[in-house]
């Protein structure tokens, strides 16, 4: 009875904060009730996306883990570009990444070494999936360091058709990979891996899928309208607002599970969640809010600041090097998360996106 209680207890929060949308409540209050409504609601994407998946084939369930990995974080950006909070949006982007790599990959080093004095997973799987990643990453950082470095980052009628073509670009690659991983080299790769969502009928997991969805944009919705207002009142920068706490909301579900099978000697399955997300964002959730920016009318560049340009190159080199060697332990994971302990604090001091220094 207790237990069934704590599990539902998450779920007061999305009422609560769907009611203080609508009265208009304090800034603060909205957005506390919406982050922490998000929790519940992610999991349940997840839970609903796993169900529906173990229903299809390999291929139909690679394609709609591949499109809904990330459904959240994507309808909280989404949101976030429609208000115009386009420096926000930017941000979180670049914090999905780091926050992955360091902060998630952090978690689950020293919850599992914790348990587990030594931790062993597949080094030459590893070394594939940062490689891929470092590929996909520095790809998408590149007109963010062509247009620093020649000196033209406030060149918007430069950076705004360049960006649109590379974002083009990457998702091609994106479908690419999806086509390489889920049809012609599917056999090579291995068998698709087993879901271990709950046992729903196709049309519970549905239904479901499209009722967390909903709840989820309504509640972003109350998020986004009072982030600005929140990191105003604090002194936060938009882009801390966005790298360290949209991009932590927005992937709070995931992060959880990378956790728990990081608690369980199941590094293989962490590390690749860790991977994934941030090779999803790179390739799939940032090229695509790229180019559905310019109809909202809102156009979105991949000019991001120095400090993302540098925080996300070292989170996904530092992270290479922690799992080249196919071991891990605690203390890594305390190493990354002070890395990342380290760039939030940094980021709380930038007073707005102007005042940092181009590379």
């Amino acid at each position: 009875m207790v237990r069934q209680s704590l599990k539902l207890f998450p779920w007061l929060f999305v009422p609560t904060a769907l009611l203080a949308g609508l009265l208009h409540g304090a800034a603060y209050l909205r957005f506390a009730l919406a982050g922490l409504a998000l929790l519940p609601l992610a999991r349940l994407l997840g839970e609903a996306t796993d169900a529906l998946a173990s229903r299809l084939g390999p291929v139909a369930a690679g394609l709609l883990n591949a499109t809904c990995g990330n459904a959240a974080e994507l309808i909280i950006a989404f949101l976030a570009l429609r208000r115009s909070l386009v420096a926000v949006v930017q941000a979180s982007l670049t914090g999905s990444i780091i926050g992955n790599l360091l902060l998630v990959l952090g978690l689950s080093l020293l919850a599992g070494g914790l348990r587990h004095p030594v931790q062993k997973f597949s080094a030459l799987a590893a070394e594939s999936q940062v490689a891929s990643l470092a590929l996909a990453v520095f790809a998408l950082l590149l007109p963010a360091v062509f247009f620093h470095l020649v000196r033209l980052a406030h060149r918007e009628d430069l950076a705004l058709p360049l960006s649109a073509a590379v974002s083009a670009v990457l998702l091609l690659v994106y479908g690419a990979g999806l086509v390489f991983s889920l049809k012609t080299h599917r056999t090579l790769l291995g068998a698709v891996v087993a879901h271990d969502g709950p046992a729903w009928s196709t049309g519970k997991a549905v239904g479901l899928l499209l009722l967390a969805g909903a709840l989820t944009a309504l509640v972003a919705e109350v998020l986004v309208g009072s982030v600005e207002e929140v990191g105003e009142r604090l002194g936060l920068s938009p882009v801390f607002m966005g790298v360290v706490v949209l991009a932590v909301l927005g992937n709070a579900a995931e992060h959880g599970a990378a956790v728990i099978l990081a608690w369980r000697n199941r590094m293989d399955g962490a590390l690749a969640i860790c991977f994934a997300s941030s090779l999803q964002v790179a390739l799939f959730v940032t090229p695509l809010l790229v180019l559905l920016s310019f109809p909202l009318g809102h156009p979105m560049s991949l000019v991001f600041s120095a400090v993302e340009v540098v925080a996300v190159a070292v989170a996904v080199g530092l992270s290479g090097l922690v799992t080249l060697n196919g071991e891990s332990n605690w203390l890594e994971g305390v190493q990354l998360l002070a890395l990342y302990l380290i760039l939030a604090l940094c980021l709380a001091l930038l007073p707005s996106r102007e005042a940092l220094a181009p590379l």
